[in-house]
């Protein structure tokens, strides 16, 4: 075996490809799939790392994003002996990534592909290997749904498991509704193929889909057209004709289409012993002798990539550091004023005397020339250079005050020998009479809108009946209709917007004035969960989940009621909590927010009970600017 990496393994990267990602500098090109690129590099120890960037297609779905981070943070909690653990990430970034352990070994499908089906005693180690690491990932409360052979890699120790629960992000995702496919077809369980339902019992279809890929070197359900092999997977049974004899039973039960027929993983771990003549254990002798030498090609990894030092910046002779001065030369003279606006000094000429120290000045006294220099009083001499702070005068020399080690502030400095401006007279008396002149006018301004008799004034501060009986029930632009005798227009209701299907995450919040209203978590309030408009927690005291607001009142509507604009404006049946067990699929609640924006949201359901997110589900109808904010 050439000590040389494999070109097919490791491929260099091209124009598109980040050199560095999260300070992580990228080595080569691991492979690429649905959901992004896979890179290799390397920890600043020199351990190597898988490191996958998500697509700019799924970058820009805020959707996206939030499933990612949710999901990122329950794998980083799977620590299994068959699981390549999450090690870094970074989902808030331009491009969302995260980094794995590398593991040097070659994909199932890969190695089948080459080779071809496993023997017997390679498929049981595979099949409890990958039912550990399941029993692992389902203990963290995620479901893999794309467990599939290009998902599990063949180390030389056993198999590990990656990309668990990480297809869960594109779910829902603007990305995937257009056609984007993530997950493999030939590898789904009916029950995800047919209604996307999915449970733990999916995962274990899978399993029984790799161990019969392991085993006859093909999918179990044949290849072809993704809608052909997904109508077998639903409809039809697997062709498990060349499966071993000793692998059907177990196989065909985790291939049952009802999912509550399909075993548990430790019984399938238990059914693999029970097959197997020899007691099974993982070592290095698991793997055929043809894909055992792969992995130690895989072994053969690029070097690191050394970070390119940096580029040597040559100074303009303006930002050139000051040098210290040759023995017996003289210091520099006085410093130019700070903030005027001086030409750039020149160097002085190859052979020219170094400027003499210069002897304190007393203020406003003219600047002597320097001798051997051409110029009037006040010249700067060529080679002029303000000194850095600390620097070191010429023996006997003075440093004025203000100036020299721990400089702060330079002394002043008047070019030409004139002394300095006096201070030009502040015009106060201008001032003073532009400010009463501002104040009449104001007064003036003011008493014009002041109601012209104390009825009036009572009428106005109430808030309520104006003197000609309109009522006053909408803010700027709102609804409601407001006095039409003064000649104004009557102000139209504003224009209602739905959002459908707006999963809203436990400790997540809405604010109904973003658009779309997007969950936004919350990290600061602790137990109340309370910056939005509308959110969902649970009440660990009574055990409860409910939904709740922090930023107004909620309503919620008989089952006679339609929710509405109007019907949200007369409720005052005000809460701040209502119990997810208060509320059936189409229930509605009057969202009534202090900044003024009225919504009704329809209740569609929650999280099931072995989803590894808890969220509830709703449709929103939003009113922005429907009434007057309140005053806080």
């Amino acid at each position: 075996m050439s000590s040389a990496p494999s070109a097919d393994l490791f491929q260099p990267l091209k124009a598109d490809d980040p050199a560095v990602v999260g300070g992580y500098h990228l080595a080569a090109v691991l492979g690429s799939g649905g959901m992004g690129k896979v890179y290799l590099s390397y920890t600043p120890g020199g351990r190597p790392i898988a490191l996958k960037v998500i697509r700019p297609e799924f970058s820009g779905d805020a959707e996206f994003r939030r499933r990612f981070q949710q999901e990122v943070r329950a794998a980083q909690r799977v620590q299994g002996l068959y699981t390549a653990p999450v090690i870094d990430s970074d989902t808030e970034g331009s491009q969302p990534w995260l980094a794995t352990a590398y593991v040097p070994g070659p994909s199932l499908a890969h190695a089948v592909a080459q080779h071809g089906g496993l023997p017997l005693r390679s498929v049981l180690l595979l099949t409890v290997g990958v039912a550990e690491a399941l029993n692992v990932i389902h203990g963290a409360g995620i479901v893999h749904r794309d467990l599939k052979p290009a998902n599990v890699l063949l180390a030389s120790d056993g198999p590990r498991v990656i990309d668990f629960g990480i297809a869960r992000a594109a779910d829902s995702t603007a990305l995937t509704s257009t056609g984007v496919s993530i997950g493999t077809p030939a590898f789904m369980a009916p029950e995800q193929a047919a209604a996307g339902t999915i449970t733990p019992a999916t995962d274990i279809f899978a399993l029984g889909q790799i161990a019969a890929y392991a085993a006859i070197g093909a999918p179990a359900f044949g290849d072809g057209p993704s809608h052909a092999v997904l109508y077998r997977i639903v409809h039809e049974d697997p062709d498990l004709s060349r499966l071993p004899d000793e692998l059907r039973p177990l196989v065909t039960r985790c291939l049952s289409r009802d999912p509550a027929d399909r075993p548990a993983l430790t019984e399938v771990i238990e059914l693999c012993h029970a097959i197997s003549p020899d007691p099974l254990r993982q070592g290095e002798d698991w793997l055929p002798k043809a894909i055992a030498g792969s992995i130690t090609e895989r072994l053969q990894l690029p070097a690191p990539v050394k970070p390119p030092a940096p580029a040597p910046v040559t100074p303009t002779p303006t930002e050139r550091s000051p040098q210290h001065p040759a023995p017996g030369a003289g210091a520099p003279p006085y410093p130019p004023t700070v903030g005027a606006a001086a030409a750039a000094p020149t160097q002085a000429a190859p052979g020219a005397p170094a400027a003499p120290a210069m002897p304190p000045r007393a203020p406003g006294a003219t600047a002597p020339t320097a001798p051997g220099t051409q110029g009037g009083p006040g010249t700067m001499p060529p080679g002029y250079r303000t000194p850095y702070p600390g620097y070191q005068n010429a023996p006997g020399y003075q440093n004025p005050p203000g100036y020299g080690p721990g400089y702060r502030t330079p002394p002043p400095f008047h070019p030409g020998g004139f002394p300095p401006q006096p201070p030009k007279p502040k015009r106060t008396g201008l001032i003073v009479a532009a400010s009463i002149v501002g104040a009449i006018v104001l007064l003036g301004v003011i008493g014009s809108l002041l109601p012209d008799s104390p009825k009036d004034n009572k009428s106005a501060s109430s808030g309520g009946t104006s003197s000609t009986g309109g009522t006053n029930t909408g803010g700027s632009g709102t609804g409601g209709s407001t006095d039409a005798t003064d000649g104004t227009q009557p102000r139209t209701d504003p224009k209602p917007v739905s959002y459908k299907n707006v999963d809203m995450t436990g400790n997540y919040y809405l604010m109904l004035a973003d658009n779309p209203p997007r969950p936004t978590e919350d990290t600061e309030s602790g137990v109340l969960y309370g910056h939005g408009d509308l959110f969902y927690y649970h009440d660990s005291m009574f055990g409860e989940d409910k939904l709740g607001t922090a930023n107004g009142k909620l309503v919620l509507l008989n089952n006679a009621q339609k929710g509405s604009l109007e019907t949200c404006r007369a409720e005052t049946r005000y809460t701040e909590r209502i119990g997810l067990d208060q509320l059936t699929n189409g229930s509605q609640i009057c969202v009534l927010s202090d900044a003024g924006h009225i919504a009704v949201a329809t209740y569609r359901g929650k999280s099931g009970a072995k989803d590894p997110s808890k969220y509830v589900t709703v449709d929103l109808t939003i009113w922005r600017n429907a009434a007057d904010p309140k005053e806080s």
